[in-house]
């Protein structure tokens, strides 16, 4: 039976509702050089972010998964801490983020050992937290996927070939996500173990759909910011429309705390998608079933092994 690995331990389908597929508890989006990069208060964390889980909870959020990779702040204590403080299970990354947020470390180390590193985040936990890995975050830059970005992406595939995990990428030109996929396929691993991260950035349509007919989970998780919603409901028609419902993700890209700022900075909820877009997808003429299977099915299917 296939789980969602979680800060509170697997839980199964049946446990579970909707999930958001892309959002922030903590994050830092400096680079690990600054100086306190990554440095927080679990207590903090949870005085800001607490009342917003609680309140994603009440519109009917059942789970969320937490993108901050290595590199862009990644505390899986905090996470931890966050999740038994509210009763709340949060999907917790390995994998790192791109150039220039690798750290030194991952430079020098060899492809072998970093895919050894996210099989034992994966299977045992993250650095002596309890917490076990959930899925698999990656990154890739605009121009084309640098040396360092290959080397983590193909030890990445590894991982995932051994474990069964998702990878998910932040990846904005879809010609880089189609550069992703033949770099994985080498390795032996299936387009449909990949997301898409910021699917919605790209501005041709149609590599959307190229890109999903190659099996990858097509993820639209800015909603509620830049793009209007009428954008997000359109993408989202299109792939209905074009027999792909069974591999699109929604979510937000929301929260967070973020210790660069005073007091962590002013978090956005996490409510946005259940009050304000759903009812306008429905409005377009989606169906209550096509909604739970975007929100509850698709998600647990994209993230449980």
């Amino acid at each position: 039976m296939k789980h969602l690995i979680t800060t509170l331990g697997p839980k199964r389908s049946d446990e579970l509702g909707m999930i958001l597929p892309h959002e922030h508890v903590f994050v830092d989006l400096r680079t690990p050089d600054k100086p306190g990069y990554a440095q927080g208060n679990a207590a903090d964390v949870i005085g800001l972010m607490g009342p917003e889980i609680a309140r994603a909870k009440a519109a009917g959020v059942t789970a969320l998964v937490e993108c901050s990779a290595v590199g862009v702040g990644r505390r899986a204590d905090i996470l931890k801490a966050v999740s038994e403080a509210t009763g709340f299970p949060i999907v917790a990354p390995t994998g790192i983020y791109r150039e220039p947020w690798v750290p030194a470390w991952a430079h020098v180390a060899s492809e072998e050992v970093l895919a050894r590193w996210m099989e034992d985040e994966l299977t045992g936990e993250i650095a002596r937290t309890g917490v076990r890995a959930g899925w698999i975050k990656l990154s890739a830059g605009d121009d084309g996927i640098t040396p360092i970005e290959a080397k983590i992406l193909r030890a990445a595939a590894r991982a995932a070939l051994a474990t069964g995990a998702v990878i998910g990428s932040h990846t904005i030109r879809g010609r880089v996500v189609a550069d992703q996929l033949d770099i994985i396929e080498r390795v032996g691993q299936s387009p449909r173990r990949f997301i898409w991260i910021h699917a919605q950035n790209e501005e041709d349509f149609e590599i959307n759909l190229a890109l999903a007919r190659r099996g990858a989970w097509i993820e639209y998780d800015g909603i509620g910011g830049g793009q209007s919603d009428e954008f997000y409901v359109e993408r989202v028609l299109r792939m209905l429309d074009a027999g792909f419902s069974d591999q699109v993700l929604l979510s937000m890209d929301r929260g967070w705390y973020d210790p660069a700022q005073p007091g962590g900075g002013t978090p956005r909820p996490f409510t946005y998608l259940s009050e304000v877009f759903l009812p306008k997808l429905a409005a377009a003429g989606v169906n209550e079933a096509t909604i739970r299977k975007l929100t509850c099915d698709n998600p647990f299917r994209a993230f449980a092994r």
